[in-house]
C-alpha cells in the first residue's frame, strides 16, 4: 500500500533523465541513492525498467532544485535533463512534443537558446545533426528566442540511444530523449583530484573517481566525522574532507606513514619530506578538515573510548597483494613475552593478517563506534567463479545497503559494501560479525589471485598459439 501511495504520489512529480558516465556501470544508482539519502531529496525510478548499461535513466523529482543538489554531488552523473518528450523515432519524438502545453516548450523572445544532438555508441554525421535540428524547430515553433551557441540561457538536446557501447549500432536509434538541460555533475572533480598530480602516493592509493564515490556512498557531508582504519597515503580522506567532513585515520605501516617507504613513482628516488596525508589535503586547501592520523593497529579497538565516534567509516583493507596484511601480534606466546626492561625501546611484532578477520573486526568495530544511521564503506575482494553473497560478513546492528561490483579480471573482482548502522551496539554483540560462507578459507587472496592471472596469461598463451599455427 505505501509503495503504491508513492508511485501515485510520484506520477504527478516532473519527468527527469539523468546521463551518467559510461564506466562502473554497477555504481551508478547506488551512488544516486546514496546522494539523494543525504541531501534529503525524494525520488522515484521504476528500477524494473532499470539497465544499468544504458547510460539514460528516467527520474521522477519534485523540483528542479532537487535536481540540481543531486548533480552537485554526482561522480557518476554527467548531466541532467527535463524530459519534455521522448519515442522510438524521431517523428513519434515530435507527435509528443507538439502535445506539450506552449508553457512546456516555450523561449521567450528576450532569451537566447541553442540546440544540441548527441549519439550514445554512434557518431552522427554533422549533416545528420543538422537535419533533426530543423526537424525539432518546426515542430516546436514557440521558440522565439535568439540562437547563441555558445553562451544560451536554455539549452535543449536530443540524446539518441543506440545500444550498449562496444555493440553494433543499428542505422536508427532505438530510443530518443528530448530535453531541457538542468545541470551537470561533478567529473572535473576527478581530474582536479587525479593521483598523478597528488602530492603523497603509494602503492594502493585510491584513484579520485572511486574515492568520491566512496564518500557519497557514506553519505559524507560537512562536519562529520569520518575515520579510515587503513588510511594509507589517504586518498579517501580528502575525497571525505572534499564534502566537508573532519578527517582521520590509521595505519599500522610506519614507514607509509611517514613517507619513509619506497616511492611509488617511476624515476623518484627518494620520498620528499613534506609528503604526507597531510601534505595531500594541504594541496587541495582542506588542511582545516584534517584532524590527525595514527600509526595504530586497526584490529585493537581499546585505543578508542567506548562511545559512538564517526559518522563513516570508509576505507580499502589491505588484501596482502601490493601491500601486507599485518596486524600487531606473535605466532607464539614466547615470541610474544617481552621483558619489563625491553619495554620501553620494543617495536611490536607482527603476524599475517587474514582477510576473513579483517572484515569480521572491521564490522565489530563500526557497529561500535559508529553512530546510529552511519555508515560503513568499504572494499570486498573476490574470485569471482567461487563468490556468493553469502561470503559478505554480516552483523546484527549493521545493515547491507549495497553490494557493488569493479571487475578486474574474468576471475578476480572486488566488491564496494556499505552498511548502515541500525541498532545500537551492546556488550552482548561485542563478536556479534560473522559469515556464513568464509570466501578465503586456508588460503589468502593473494594466492588466489596470482593462480587466477597465471591462469590467464596461460589461456592467452594458448590461444595465441593456436592462432599463428
Amino acid at each position: 500500500m505505501a509503495a503504491h501511495i508513492a508511485r501515485n504520489m510520484a506520477s504527478s512529480w516532473k519527468r527527469y533523465i539523468f546521463h551518467f558516465a559510461n564506466d562502473h556501470f554497477d555504481f551508478k544508482l547506488a551512488e544516486l541513492k546514496a546522494i539523494a539519502a543525504t541531501v534529503g531529496c525524494q525520488m522515484h525510478i521504476d528500477e524494473d525498467q532499470y539497465d544499468k548499461e544504458c547510460p539514460f535513466l528516467e527520474v521522477r523529482l519534485q523540483s528542479e532544485e532537487e535536481g540540481r543538489k543531486l548533480m552537485q554531488r554526482a561522480t557518476l552523473g554527467r548531466s541532467l535533463y527535463e524530459l519534455l518528450a521522448e519515442g522510438s523515432t524521431l517523428s513519434e519524438l515530435c507527435e509528443n512534443l507538439k502535445k506539450l502545453p506552449d508553457s512546456a516548450k516555450t523561449v521567450p523572445p528576450s532569451s537566447s537558446f541553442r540546440l544540441q544532438v548527441d549519439g550514445f555508441n554512434k557518431k552522427l554525421p554533422q549533416a545528420a545533426k543538422i537535419h533533426r535540428i530543423e526537424t525539432l524547430l518546426q515542430c516546436c515553433p514557440k521558440f522565439e528566442g535568439s540562437i547563441n551557441l555558445k553562451t544560451p540561457e536554455h539549452s535543449f538536446h536530443l540524446l539518441e540511444y543506440y545500444g550498449h557501447e562496444g555493440t553494433k549500432p543499428p542505422d536508427e536509434p532505438f530510443w530518443l530523449y528530448f530535453g531541457r538541460w538542468i545541470a551537470d555533475g561533478q567529473r572535473d572533480k576527478i581530474r582536479q583530484f587525479h593521483l598523478q598530480k597528488r602530492r603523497f602516493i603509494g602503492n594502493t592509493s585510491m584513484d579520485a573517481a572511486l574515492s568520491l564515490i566512496m564518500a557519497n556512498m557514506g553519505g559524507v557531508d560537512r562536519n562529520h566525522l569520518v575515520f579510515d582504519p587503513f588510511v594509507g597515503t589517504g586518498s579517501l580522506l580528502v575525497a571525505c574532507a572534499h564534502h566537508g567532513a573532519y578527517v582521520m585515520g590509521t595505519d599500522i605501516d610506519y614507514m607509509l606513514i611517514h613517507a619513509k617507504a619506497r616511492p611509488s613513482r617511476h624515476n623518484q628516488k627518494k620520498r620528499e619530506k613534506d609528503e604526507s596525508v597531510y601534505a595531500n589535503l594541504r594541496q587541495y586547501g582542506l588542511e582545516s578538515r584534517y584532524l590527525d592520523v595514527l600509526v595504530a593497529d586497526a584490529s585493537r579497538h581499546d585505543l578508542w573510548r567506548s562511545l559512538p565516534l564517526f559518522d563513516a567509516i570508509i576505507t580499502d583493507p589491505p588484501y596482502g597483494i601490493r601491500e601486507a596484511s599485518l596486524k600487531i601480534g606473535a605466532e607464539t606466546p614466547e615470541e610474544a613475552f617481552v621483558p619489563e626492561e625491553c619495554k620501553d625501546n620494543h617495536h611490536p611484532q607482527s603476524v599475517r593478517y587474514h582477510l576473513s578477520d579483517i572484515f569480521s573486526d572491521l564490522l565489530n568495530f563500526a557497529a561500535r563506534f559508529l553512530k546510529l544511521n552511519g555508515r560503513l564503506v568499504y572494499w570486498l575482494p573476490v574470485f569471482r567463479p567461487k563468490y556468493s553473497e553469502a561470503n559478505v560478513a554480516r552483523h546484527p546492528c549493521l545493515t547491507l545497503v549495497s553490494n557493488c561490483e569493479q571487475p578486474l579480471n574474468t576471475t578476480i573482482s572486488r566488491r564496494l559494501i556499505t552498511m548502515e548502522k541500525t541498532a545500537e551496539w551492546h556488550e552482548d554483540v561485542l563478536k556479534g560479525a560473522s559469515v556464513e560462507v568464509d570466501h578465503y578459507g586456508d588460503k589468502s587472496f593473494r594466492e588466489r589471485y596470482f593462480k587466477a592471472n597465471r591462469t590467464i596469461v596461460q589461456e592467452q598463451q594458448q590461444s595465441a598459439a593456436s592462432h599463428t599455427s
